[in-house]
Parts: structure tokens; sequence; C-alpha cells
């Protein structure tokens, strides 16, 4: 799995039992070096030359992918391995447009390995009506739903989206709004960091009521869902532009605190909103690590018990990769991996282009 917040590879052996159950046996974490986290980031905006460079960067992503898969494989033998399930790098994702576009060159990808390639997971579901995201909340139904509980799971990587786990009843999940992505690139812009570790930076300024206020009034947060978001939405320049509109200057940690304040509210929001009566929060992602966004989120959800999925037996950082291990594994069995409910699809389809050893 590599997701919008473009700072690495996250790598999980799984073994999936006949039930589709998963159990997570290594895992390996791979950062981009800086010069590919910079092509891929400028390669969101139209420029000259972008196909050849899209198409460069994306054989450069197999080979990262393939040093991932090396590396996790240590010691196992290649042949024990079904498939490798590979999400590849969103560069556009335009579902209302009819269409996504995450590269990673999978062919390449099989020829570096000599192991099955499953990917591509977006575009059935985009080419049935839907939304092709999000993708995880079908696994989060299988592994993490339990009978009698009303639970939501909330997986905020660059972009947060939750999944709602009724007691009994359709499961359902949506983009609520920006995750890391913000919080990222401004403290990228000021501090030359790749993120804001534990969220000190936030928790050393205040939230700025105007902007929040500016920012809460983003036109896809009103969207009923299904719905899904990504840099198209919530980008530096929209936040330059919200900032421009206020009548003061804010500093630049005060921005921060506002933006965490952002992240956390909009999700508890949704969650208020589209989940009621739900007792217990797991959260996944690298927002799970971010101390002050958790302590935010629980004060906006007093009355649910907020938690990070190790609390269920899955460390937060490696689920969505297990998700996708997951979905390559449905591909296989011919089996569907989307919840029309969840992406507004026709019907359930399934996913995913298999490229052969």
């Amino acid at each position: 799995m590599s997701g919008t917040s473009l700072d690495g590879v996250d790598a999980v052996l799984a073994e999936i039992d006949p039930s589709g159950r998963p159990r997570l046996l290594h895992s390996h974490y791979l950062p981009y070096p800086d010069t590919l986290r910079a092509q891929l980031l400028a390669l969101h905006a139209p420029q000259p030359d972008e196909i050849h460079l899209a198409a460069l960067a994306a054989n450069e992503l197999a080979r990262l992918y393939a040093k991932a898969v090396s590396t996790l494989l240590d010691g196992i033998a290649r042949d024990s391995v079904r498939a490798i399930g590979c999400h590849g790098q969103t560069l556009r994702h335009r579902p209302a447009d009819g269409y996504t576009l995450q590269i990673g060159n999978a062919t390449l990808l099989a020829e570096l390995t000599g192991i099955t390639v499953v990917a591509d997971f977006r575009s059935r579901d985009i080419a049935a009506g839907g939304q092709g995201a999000p993708l995880v909340p079908a696994f989060h139904a299988q592994a993490l739903r339990l009978p009698g509980i009303h639970r939501v799971i909330a997986n905020i990587g660059g972009i947060a989206n939750i999944t709602d786990l009724p007691a009994d009843g359709t499961v359902r999940g949506w983009d609520t709004g920006p995750g890391n992505m913000l919080l990222d690139a401004w403290i990228k812009r000021h501090r030359d960091a790749h993120y804001d570790r534990d969220g000190a930076w936030a928790a050393s300024g205040s939230v700025h009521s105007g902007l929040l206020a500016a920012l809460t009034q983003h036109a896809y947060l009103k969207q009923p869902p299904p719905k899904s978001a990504g840099r198209e939405q919530f980008n530096l320049t929209w936040l330059d532009a919200t900032l421009g509109s206020l009548d003061d200057v804010v500093a630049p940690a005060d921005v921060q605190a506002t933006l965490l304040e952002f992240t956390a509210t909009s999700l508890a929001d949704a969650v208020k909103r589209e989940c009621p009566g739900a007792q217990e929060i797991y959260v996944c992602g690298g927002g799970a690590h971010n101390g002050a966004l958790m302590q935010r989120i629980g004060a906006h959800l007093p009355n649910i018990r907020v938690a990070t999925t190790a609390a269920l037996g899955i460390d937060p950082d490696w689920v969505e990769a297990l998700a996708f291990a997951w979905l390559a594994r449905q591909t296989l069995h011919r089996e569907p991996g989307n919840l029309p409910a969840v992406t507004g699809a026709r019907g359930e389809r399934i996913l995913g282009a298999i490229y052969p050893a």
C-alpha cells in the first residue's frame, strides 16, 4: 500500500484462511526517497510531458515495491506466495469524470518479483457507477466487525475515511475529509518536516476560530455519502486561498493547530451525523500515532470509546496493506471486493486486474 500521504510503502505478508479472515505474518515499511516523493507530488498537477514523467515514476515505484517485497520475504520461498496485491500510487481520482489513476507498473513488478500481481482495484467499481473508494470497508466488515456491537473504523491517512459497522444492518463507509494531508503539507512548507510528530507543533499553537469556520464551509463536507475525496478537494492552493480570505494573518503554528482541529471535527461530525448509536471507534493509519489528533477526536466523541485498532489485535500501521492483500485474494477467488452501499456502484463487482508471474 502507498497512499495519499506520499510517505512510502507499507508491505505485509498475510495468510488468509478459507473464510477470508487474515493473519498478519510479517510487515515492512520502506520510505519514499525525497526525489520520488517530489516527483509524485508534482504529478498531481498538470505539467509538460507528464505522460512520460508518470511512466518513469511508475517504473521507479515498481522497483521500490519489488525492493519492499524482497525485504519482506527474506528467507521465505517466493513460490509460497500466491499473489501481490498492489494498490499503486494515486495521481488522479476523478470518479465524477469516470476514471481514477493509480500508477506502479504492475507488469514490471511481476517481472522483478516472479510473483503474480493484482492491481488497479478501483477502476471496475467506477465503471459500475461507483466512487471507486473507499474500498477498505469490505475488509473492515470481514475482519473487524463484532455481532452485537456498533463499531466505527476510522482510517486516517492523507485522507480520512470511516467504516460504519452497525450491530446489525448495512455496512457503510466514505471519506470524511482531510486526514494528515494538509497537516503534512503545511509543516513541510514551514519546517521542512514530512509530518508533525505526535501533533507537537499543532499542540504548540491555538485554533483560529475564523479559519476553522472557513475550512468547514468546504462543499465536500456537505455532500451526503457515498463520496470520496483526494488532493483534488483538499490541497495547499485551497488552504492558501482560504487564508487569504480572512481579515487577519494567522501564525503558522496556529494554522497547524486549526488544521488538526479540522481533521478531528470533520471526522467526528460525520460519526455523530451518520453513525447514531456508535459505541466504539478504532483508528488506523498514520493518524493513529498523532496523540494530539486522537485526543481531539475523543473530546468530540465523549460518549464513544476511542482507541486504535491495536486494541483489536491489528497494528494500525498495517490495516490498509492487509486490506489490499485481502482484496487480491477476493480477485483470485472471483469474489466481489466492493460494497455498493459504500461506493454507490450498481452492484457487487470483482475488482482488479491480474498480471501473472
